[in-house]
């Protein structure tokens, strides 16, 4: 299923409408939606460099958008229907730990998550739940979509021709890599139910908030 969601993301970048399903895959992903727009988003940077610094706010925007939906899910439908996307995503386990180190370290978190695969919509769900204040969600969030997608297009709109024919030569292995970080997201995830003593004590701390 994870494929045949990945092939149809890309096939959205050569679409007449690509930035509004830039736009759209951005918000989802951030909530509820396995697939990252990092494919997206290289793609499209690859076939217009010249408008690749625009895809780049664009997909902060939407990922953003997005974020705060999944907050809302997580502040007010937690139970209803946050459990459920949680649980299809494989996260689920991973949950009380997410919500005690948000509950801890609040914006550094969701900085420090920026630079790392864990999926976003784990730290936006769970960011409702904990109660996170909103204002410290939103520009921690701003910051650390803006330098993950800005930061790509730059790279693109700076140095676009030779990015390209470096991705073009290395397909195959830039392919595989993707998948890797893919997979490799959902693994960082799950280390945040590790068997450090900092990950015992969340755990333990935040279970009880759980059946609220």
């Amino acid at each position: 299923m994870l494929t045949r969601l990945y092939q149809w993301t890309l096939a959205k970048a050569a679409h007449r409408h690509a930035e509004r399903w830039l736009f759209a895959v951005s918000f989802m992903e951030s909530s509820f939606f396995p697939i990252p727009p990092h494919p997206l988003l290289g793609l499209m940077c690859l076939a217009r460099p010249e408008r690749a610094i625009r895809f780049g706010v664009i997909c902060t925007l939407a990922s953003v958008l997005g974020g705060l939906f999944g907050y809302a899910i997580g502040h007010f439908l937690y139970e209803a229907l946050g459990q459920q996307i949680l649980h299809a995503l494989g996260l689920a386990a991973k949950f009380p730990v997410a919500a005690c180190y948000l509950r801890d370290y609040g914006a550094e978190i969701i900085l420090i998550k920026g630079a790392t695969p864990i999926p976003f919509k784990l730290i936006t769900i769970t960011a409702g739940f904990v109660g996170l204040p909103l204002f410290t969600f939103l520009w921690a969030s701003i910051v650390s979509r803006g330098l993950q997608f800005v930061l790509v297009g730059f790279l693109f709109w700076k140095f676009g021709a030779p990015i390209k024919a470096l991705i073009e030569k290395y397909l195959a292995l830039l392919s595989a890599a993707f998948v890797l970080l893919l997979v490799g997201g959902f693994f960082a995830a799950s280390m945040l139910s590790g068997g450090g003593h900092k990950s015992d004590k969340c755990s333990n701390a935040t279970m009880a908030t759980i059946g609220r």
